[in-house]
């Protein structure tokens, strides 16, 4: 998972520098090719207005597959702000409502740990988008300093989960999902709990606080950048 982690990163950094800025300047090309054809009354000028249009579309569609496969906000700025711009986008794109409950004290954690985090609420969304039917969801993320824990719950009010399949998923089994989720929390000692009803589903996991070291030279040089 770390290395398919690692491939996200590059892919989306691949992504974003080529293809995006590729793109860029054939958006600026056709651009030039527009504002030309109209001013000569060219029957050329819709189609090629037309066609800058779908290169703008497109450059926007590979942006939001690059921030997907892995957000620079995540590196830059930390958990919460990548939780917001992901909830907001997933909000826009599936008429979900994601209601995000996060402590503005929350702060920063180690760089897996923050990836994790957000892999679990990517994970817990999609199941909820897919299969429980349900509108709205409540991602709540907390941190206990006296007992050095960090906690996230994602509760939806969908049909639940029907309890055969629930006891299997308890007795450790169940799909791809389920597993890949168990995997990621592992490696930081993590605990995972799943409750379901006919009102909804509630998975809770909770992992202990590992202190966060220090950004390295490459994010503090990002981080001046956005400033």
């Amino acid at each position: 998972m770390q290395a398919q982690d690692e491939e996200r990163r590059r892919i989306a950094r691949e992504l974003h520098d080529s293809a995006g800025q590729l793109l860029t300047a054939l958006g600026i090309h056709l651009s030039r090719i527009t504002q030309r054809a109209t001013e000569n009354n060219s029957p050329l000028a819709k189609e090629s207005n037309d066609s800058q249009k779908l290169v703008q579309q497109l450059s926007q569609e590979i942006r939001t597959m690059s921030y997907l496969l892995h957000p620079p906000l995540l590196d830059e700025v930390g958990l919460s702000e990548a939780l917001g711009w992901y909830t907001e986008g997933l909000m826009e794109r599936s008429g979900l409502e994601i209601r995000l409950e996060i402590p503005e004290t929350f702060g920063r954690l180690p760089r897996e740990m923050e990836l994790v985090l957000f892999r679990l609420v990517q994970e817990c969304l999609t199941n909820i988008h897919r299969h429980s039917e349900s509108k709205s969801a409540t991602i709540t993320l907390a941190r206990r300093d006296e007992d050095k824990t960090v906690s996230l719950k994602v509760q939806d009010q969908g049909k639940g989960i029907a309890q055969e399949k629930l006891a299997k998923i308890q007795s450790q089994g169940s799909g791809v999902g389920i597993r890949g989720m168990r995997e990621r929390i592992r490696q930081f000692g993590g605990v995972m709990n799943i409750e379901s009803d006919g009102t909804g589903t509630t998975i809770s996991f909770t992992f202990p606080l590992l202190d966060a070291p220090a950004p390295e030279q490459d994010d503090m040089n990002q981080i001046s950048a956005l400033q």
